[in-house]
């Protein structure tokens, strides 16, 4: 089992994000984004609700800047070195007429690392969840030296292609996720509380396996159920599951952050016709799309070959039909880059991995079945291998 990652691929990652900077033209990079800090320094922790940044120049050392309390973390989970890690003292912590990135600014200008970038662009996650206005304006005001641009989730992209340590890492993940779902479909039954079932999903993804064990997943599990079953992220409640009803469940499991998902249906009795027909078709137009899936093939070519299969059947899904994943931390485990539809024009590489979603939402049921797969040099392969179809348990 791989359990940490070595320097020299550390050194790879962030040599990797330079020759994109280098690309665009950036002098530095400020990283809010949590998996993007974990994944150029392995700092780890649930720190990321209170202001947190990873300052890469184009050359010299990366510095992280956190909450006091929360920096020591980071001897504990990262590579970094003492020096090159700050925190910002506790009095700025949710102050109303300040910032802890006022602070980070004057850091870095007494670093002299200010005066020598004001010639160069220097890249900002203007799209990552931690990321607030406030702290935006803390940084236009107190670097004005500073020609800020839009990174474009530069280190997302990066990470869109992984080393074959994290598919190792991923396969982990795998495992856990396998576990977690016989879990729930163990767990829904009639005139059980749904809330019981989501308790021990989250049990088995914490638990995970001998060999694996589990991490906090960057989304709770999902359990649309009966009429909620035709509108997707629903969680759960503490209504029983009753008999005739359907539950979608969709989950994870985590391994050191990264995040393998997968969605099944279960029907508690015997599904209506309609329901088993949407079941049979939706499962197929997702073989379809993963039958298709190699180096080579762009993204859009796949959402053509899900809307004509599921057209076949007189359905349509407007929708993404998956996304890319790996990294991740609440409130999201995909990895905001390539995204499965007809709008989308990725070329698939070796070592790209994929949440693929056969998602159908119609008035007062639905369906979803979903598979997480890596690309390979001929095609795909699944990180899971639990049946992909419609469970009945009467």
């Amino acid at each position: 089992m791989i359990d940490t990652i070595s320097t020299a691929e550390h050194s790879s990652r962030l040599a990797a994000v330079r020759a994109v900077m280098a690309e665009r033209g950036l002098a530095a990079l400020m990283i809010t984004d949590p998996s993007n800090i974990y994944y150029l320094t392995a700092y780890n922790a649930l720190s990321f609700y209170t202001p947190q940044v990873l300052f890469v120049p184009a050359e010299g050392d990366m510095l992280f800047f956190a909450r006091a309390m929360d920096a020591h973390g980071a001897s504990r989970t990262s590579w970094l070195p003492d020096d090159q890690v700050f925190g910002y003292p506790e009095t700025l912590v949710q102050r109303p007429d300040t910032h802890p990135f006022v602070w980070v600014a004057d850091t870095l200008r007494g670093l002299s690392l200010v005066s020598n970038f004001e010639h160069g662009q220097v890249g900002l996650e203007m799209d990552s969840y931690y990321f607030s206005p406030k702290a935006f304006e803390a940084l236009v005001k107190c670097l004005p030296e500073y020609r800020f641009v839009d990174s474009r989730e530069l280190v997302n992209w990066v990470r869109s292609v992984k080393s074959d340590t994290e598919i190792e890492l991923m396969r982990g993940a795998a495992a856990i996720c396998e576990s977690a779902m016989a879990t729930a479909m163990d767990a829904i039954a009639v005139g059980a509380r749904q809330c019981d079932a989501a308790a021990a999903i989250s049990a088995a993804q914490v638990r995970g396996t001998d060999d694996f064990g589990g991490d906090h997943p960057a989304i709770v599990p999902m359990l649309p159920t009966g009429e909620g079953a035709d509108t997707p992220h629903l969680t759960w409640t503490d209504r029983p599951f009753r008999d005739g009803e359907s539950t979608v469940v969709e989950l994870t499991g985590v391994f050191r952050r990264y995040h393998v998902p997968m969605a099944r249906t279960v029907s508690l009795g015997r599904p209506d016709p309609r329901m088993a027909g949407l079941a049979a078709a939706t499962d197929d137009a997702l073989g379809a799309v993963l039958a298709e899936m190699r180096p080579g093939v762009q993204t859009s070519d796949l959402a053509a070959t899900w809307n004509r299969e599921l057209g076949r059947a007189g359905f349509h899904k407007p929708s993404r039909i998956g996304y890319s994943i790996g990294i991740a931390y609440a409130p999201d485990w995909g990895e905001r880059t390539v995204s499965l539809r007809s709008d989308d024009a990725t070329i698939l590489q070796r070592n790209m991995t994929f949440h693929v979603i056969g998602g159908m939402w119609l008035d007062g049921y639905g369906y979803e079945v979903s598979e997480s797969v890596v690309v390979t040099d001929t095609g795909i392969d699944t990180f899971t291998a639990y049946p992909r179809c419609l469970t009945v348990k009467e």
